[in-house]
């Protein structure tokens, strides 16, 4: 598990998806309740993946979009 992964899920609000995916991979255990919903992951290792995916999909949504501004002239070229 990447470290930074888990430093950014254990600083994110108490409740959270995030915050219980890091609670249950730093207990140990791989079963997770979040939403009325009970999740059993096979492994620790695919919960810091899933903790992975999670921080990408919320990382790239707070990311503004790029713009690149592209200009042609025929001038100088023959």
């Amino acid at each position: 598990m990447d470290p930074a992964v888990l430093a950014w899920a254990l600083a994110q609000p108490a409740g959270s998806r995030a915050a219980v995916l890091a609670s249950a991979y730093t207990g140990g255990t791989t079963r997770v309740t979040f939403d009325g919903r009970t999740i059993e992951y096979r492994s620790l290792e695919e919960l810091g993946r899933a903790l992975a995916v999670l921080r990408g999909a919320e990382t790239t949504s707070a990311r503004r979009p790029s713009m690149t501004l592209a200009s042609f002239s025929r001038e100088g070229t023959r």
